[in-house]
């Protein structure tokens, strides 16, 4: 199918008239289940917890996106996209669903980035949802860059990355990397200069994977006092997770050892 056909709208009607973009926006999530996600949080977070702040963020991602005219949008799903979150995520937001597929991280990515441009579209990138600051505009500054650029990377502080976005499928960018390290974005970059693909590189950004993170977050959104006055780095909070983390501000504080704050926690989960 070109990309400038289209068959129908996010469910399935006709909608023959508009014209579909040529560039498409696939996020990788997990269902909000207890005990699977954001399990490096957990203690001193309840998996409940957890899984609380996991399921704003995800909506956070799919909000911020959301009236993105310039992409079609599609949901990578995990454990399946027959679970009922997934299938609210269908039905609220107009996105399209995919399995995850693959043994590892890479071969994931890989595959869905594959299953998208098998359908025409000329730009794909592929985020993650661990972002709850992440501006839209960074979506709009990714397929700019990718008109001059084969790769585009979005650099985590961790040394991993919270973004990719490519012009054609190069499954050896996913191929042989330690995810979760602080080796990916430089072996995908080394990677990418060995096949001769044009890499360029959006900011820098901190997204929440372990306790210092996530108290790194509170502190500079003020969300652990009673009024929280955002800085510019976390003004594209939303209120919801605002909230969130107000709650979870309060729940670290009760569990910090005597004497010492939240916010001056140094335990790794």
């Amino acid at each position: 199918m070109s990309p400038r056909q289209h068959t129908g709208g996010p469910h399935g009607r006709p909608d023959a008239m508009r014209a579909r973009p040529d560039s498409a926006l696939i996020i990788f999530a997990k269902a909000p289940i207890p005990g699977q996600v954001k399990t490096r949080l957990c203690p001193p977070l309840s998996p409940d917890e957890a899984a609380s702040l996991h399921g704003s963020i995800v909506l956070d991602m799919l909000e911020r996106s959301r009236g993105l005219s310039s992409m079609d949008r599609f949901v990578a799903c995990f454990p399946s996209p027959a679970h009922v979150f997934f299938k609210i995520l269908e039905e609220r937001h107009g996105v399209r669903l995919l399995a995850q597929t693959g043994d590892d991280l890479g071969a994931r990515m890989a595959n869905a980035l594959a299953d998208v441009f098998a359908q025409g579209y000329r730009r794909v990138l592929v985020i993650g949802t661990d972002l709850p600051t992440l501006p839209g505009s960074v979506f709009g500054e990714a397929l700019a860059l990718l008109d001059i650029h084969d790769v585009v990377l979005g650099p985590a502080q961790d040394g991993g990355y919270y973004l990719i976005g490519l012009r054609k499928p190069a499954p050896e960018l996913f191929a042989d990397i330690p995810w979760s390290t602080d080796r990916v974005l430089a072996l995908t970059q080394t990677k990418a200069a060995a096949a001769g693909l044009k890499t360029a590189l959006l900011p820098v950004r901190r997204d929440i994977d372990t306790l210092d993170d996530l108290v790194a977050l509170i502190e500079e959104s003020g969300a652990g006092t009673r009024t929280s006055n955002l800085t510019s780095s976390t003004s594209y909070l939303s209120p919801r997770t605002a909230g969130v983390l107000h709650l979870l501000a309060g729940r670290l504080h009760r569990a910090a050892p005597s004497g010492r704050q939240a916010g001056t926690q140094t335990a790794r989960s």
